[in-house]
């Protein structure tokens, strides 16, 4: 039997071919997965214990936290860093200090994406040098006017020794004389960031206070123990400090990269999955047409002895045989797939430290293990339908049809599984915001059903557009159409591949549109703004000259930051943001429910309606407060309002809250020009603020795509890994119509012999592929709104405004595209059948 299936394998190879393609596919994503996120691991790994190389013992102050001034020291002084370089067995103690830095190329634009442009200390030893930095180029700055950068960022700027350089932090633009040029291990450069080394003194006055540091260094000597040296260190440490040893940095850095990357890896493997779901239907519909096609010769099988056992060992010895084929490929596909990832991340400016491409032995098990059982489950029930044929059919030259009863049973079973699926959607609808893992098993379960009952609904389906494909195409579309529902089973598994697909697509896109629609909305509704200025970095503050220069700039109408902080209300801790009254309401819209927003401008207060009616607070009511710097007052109560994202709880003006707050965090500054948006006003908020390339001045579509922008990158980048589980499912047409035609040869050729041209064959072939396509597409667009809708039930909750809107743009690329994929699905299958000689095709058997 082993010789058998064997031959059987070689002897429908081109059969085959299309299975062995999607299990290649889909193992090419599991091994491609596991090499790609161990490759990642090793490489960050290695650049973090290379980065505590020589490091005994590291101490990091945490500080206050932003816009919260508390009573205690801002960093490690510069006495306690001299006090520990002082323990016996410490070589060396160096202070460091960081923050955002943003550097201007020679047209004023920022290099580098924001959030990973970083400043720093340069902080020599003895010997003038500091071990974290290897200068090419030049030296560390040595005066308060001079700055170092790194090799990629000062080769981006064309930048060489003794160039004006343009720096900013989060205050005014300085200008710095380049003095060196050096190559570091630092992770933000190596991810594609820029650093610049600063005197230390100056980078103590940008980022902290001067004779304060941020971290500590600490080298051992010779023979020294870094836990006796940190046991010696941890009692100098400020409040606020903690100090840990090296190695142990070095393995949580690890263990934080592991989980950070385990993320990526349970989505990309989620796909694979998907995937190789889809790749399941293809590969069931193959062996169970080529059992179909066997029918005689199983049969004589079974006439000279073969017990139903055999055969259906048979048919599985292939599947293994495919699949082992199958999975080989696929793995060495897939290490050309993390090849590719590694290279592909640079274009979203994530570079990956260098590294060699880590192959364990678990990524080629796991793809041969899923590859071979994924073909072998899909293979399992055609197998055991080959062992239930009758050695009498040997002598019968008609194939045996699927019987009423065993239609009769599937369609019931699917009736209730899809009812059962859509019930428990239902239910997790209900149960609101904690229903979602509730809905996810429901459609896991409707989705399940959809498949069991699609060749029920083929019939039905189809036989709408039949009418329009006869009067279109004549006999070409009537046969089309016939073709189509002739055999529910084969019809219904071709489509189903492109049913999941779309089911997903379509999910995806109805709640990606339609949370992008809330976020605009809140741009529209609660911004009256026509620009938004914040830090390039997002998240940064801006300094306050930066609200004092938008204020001057010419054609400005209103002005008002967005400014964030904290005291406690009535003995509860509130978050607060911080305005300038009378230009505020001109800026942000804010629906006012009781009191008027213009008593801001007496010292009072506005509150939040469902905060103020849960703590009993009402208009005119006057509360204890004490500020982030232990001092406390009163505060009126001069409106409440209804609840608005932009804002927090609690509205206050700046002039209550400045006097406790020397440093306050101000995350957006909001702009009204005189005559509204245009290029001048943009240049004159651009030039008052220095033509600094650290801040941003964004227009209100500028402002919307920054709402919206990373929910449309998540939609493309679901796309893109959704397209494998597309692509076998046009595998799965091209082979269905492949196999149909091979089994159809006499009827093709009795068509030929009584009249159809070649030209009426190939529409013939070409239409019935399109009529599969779009009933598979149809069903998918239906089930996956369905599903975004459901889910969407379950977010609207945490999202404000949200409310479904269906992408019928993207809706209708979806069904031209099912319709692109039958036309060229059919290409080879149409000219095949167009190729049959007449005679022989009449003969065959």
């Amino acid at each position: 039997m082993f010789r058998t299936a064997l031959r059987n394998v070689l002897a429908h190879k081109a059969r085959l071919l299309m299975t062995v393609l999607a299990v290649m596919l889909g193992v090419a994503f599991v091994s491609g997965t596991l090499v790609f996120t161990d490759t990642l691991s090793h490489a960050f790994r290695n650049q973090a214990a290379k980065g505590y190389d020589g490091v005994a013992v590291a101490v990091t102050s945490y500080g206050p936290p932003p816009g919260q001034a508390q009573n205690q020291q801002p960093g490690i002084p510069a006495a306690t860093v001299d006090r520990i370089a002082k323990i016996d067995g410490v070589a060396g103690a160096s202070g460091r200090v960081d923050g955002f830095a943003g550097v201007a190329d020679p047209s004023g634009k920022l290099i580098g994406n924001g959030w990973t442009n970083k400043g720093a200390n340069f902080a020599p030893g003895k010997d003038g040098k500091d071990e974290r930095y290897s200068f090419v180029e030049g030296a560390g700055p040595a005066r308060s006017g001079e700055i170092a950068l790194d090799k990629a960022t000062a080769t981006a700027g064309k930048y060489e020794l003794g160039d004006t350089v343009r720096v900013a932090t989060n205050g005014p633009v300085h200008a710095y004389t380049l003095s060196g040029v050096f190559t570091t291990d630092d992770g933000q450069v190596s991810a594609g960031g820029s650093l610049v080394l600063f005197d230390t003194p100056v980078a103590q006055k940008l980022y902290l206070q001067p004779g304060f540091y941020r971290d500590v260094t600490v080298t051992a000597a010779p023979g020294a123990s870094d836990r006796k040296i940190l046991d010696q260190v941890e009692p100098l440490l400020p409040e606020g400090a903690e100090a840990k040893t090296g190695a142990a940095l070095a393995a949580e850095e690890a263990k934080m990269i592991e989980e950070g990357l385990s993320g990526l890896n349970q989505m990309l493997l989620g796909f694979a999955g998907i995937a190789l779901f889809v790749g399941v239907f293809l590969i069931s519909n193959t062996f169970s047409m080529l059992v179909a096609q066997r029918t005689k010769e199983l049969a004589l099988m079974r006439a000279v002895g073969a017990s139903r056992r055999q055969i259906t060992r048979s048919v599985l010895l292939e599947a293994v045989v495919v699949g082992g084929v199958a999975s080989v490929v696929g793995i060495a596909l897939g290490l050309g797939l993390a090849v590719g990832l590694r290279s592909g991340m640079n274009a979203f400016d994530l570079k990956v430290p260098g590294g060699p491409l880590i192959v364990s032995p678990t990524a080629i098990l796991s793809g041969v293990a899923v590859g071979v059982l994924v073909t072998v489950v899909a293979a399992y029930l055609p197998g055991r339908r080959a062992a239930k044929i009758p050695p009498v059919a040997a002598m019968n030259s008609v194939h045996a049809a699927p019987t009423t009863k065993s239609l009769v049973v599937r369609n019931t079973i699917g009736a209730i599984v899809t009812l059962l699926g859509t019930a428990v959607i239902l239910w997790g609808v209900s149960i609101g915001k904690d229903g979602k893992w509730t809905v996810a098993g429901g459609a896991f379960l409707g989705l399940i059903g959809l498949i069991i009952l699609i060749p029920l609904l083929s019939r039905p389906v189809i036989a709408l557009i039949r009418p329009l494909l006869v009067r279109l195409w004549g006999v070409s579309g009537k046969l089309a159409g016939q073709n189509a529902v002739r055999n529910p089973r084969r019809t219904g598994a071709t489509a189903s591949a492109l049913a999941i697909g779309l089911t997903l697509v379509t999910g995806l896109s109805v709640m990606g549109v339609s949370i992008g629609a809330a976020l605009d909305r809140t741009t529209t509704d609660h911004i009256k703004a026509d620009y938004m200025v914040q830090m390039a970095a997002e998240g940064m503050n801006l300094d306050r000259s930066a609200l004092k220069a938008v204020q001057k700039a010419e054609g400005v109408v209103a002005v008002s930051p967005q400014q964030a902080s904290y005291f406690d209300l009535d003995g509860v801790s509130r978050s607060v943001s911080g305005v300038v009254p009378g230009d505020f309401e001109k800026v942000v819209k804010v629906r006012v429910v009781d009191g008027s927003l213009s008593s801001l401008a007496q010292g009072r207060i506005a509150v939040e309606r469902e905060t103020a009616a849960k703590n009993g607070w009402r208009t005119g009511e006057s509360l204890p407060v004490k500020y982030d710097d232990g001092k406390t007052g009163t505060l009126t109560i001069g409106a409440t309002f209804e609840e608005n994202d932009l804002v927090s709880t609690v509205i206050a003006p700046l002039s209550v809250l400045d006097p406790h707050d020397p440093k306050p965090y101000i995350p957006q500054i909001f702009v009204k020009m005189d005559g509204g948006e245009s290029a001048a006003g943009e240049q004159a908020l651009v030039d008052a603020l220095g033509q600094n390339p650290a801040i941003k001045v964004m227009d209100k579509q500028d402002i919307r795509d920054e709402f919206g922008g990373m929910i449309n990158m998540m939609l493309n980048i679901m796309y893109g890994l959704l397209a494998m589980a597309l692509i076998i499912a046009v595998l799965g047409v091209v082979n269905t119509l492949a196999m149909s035609v091979f089994e159809r040869q006499q009827e093709i050729g009795m068509l030929r012999a009584i009249g159809l041209d070649r030209r009426r064959v190939k529409r013939m072939i070409r239409l019935e592929a399109v009529v599969i396509s779009l009933f598979g597409a149809l069903v998918g667009v239906a089930m996956g709104s369905f599903l975004g809708w459901a889910i969407g039930q379950t977010l609207k909750d945490s999202i404000p405004g949200y409310a479904m809107v269906m992408p019928w743009d993207r809706i209708g690329i979806f069904l031209l595209l099912a319709a692109l994929v039958g036309v060229l699905a059919a290409m080879w299958p149409a000219r095949s059948a167009a190729k049959l000689n007449m005679l022989n095709a009449i003969k065959a058997e």
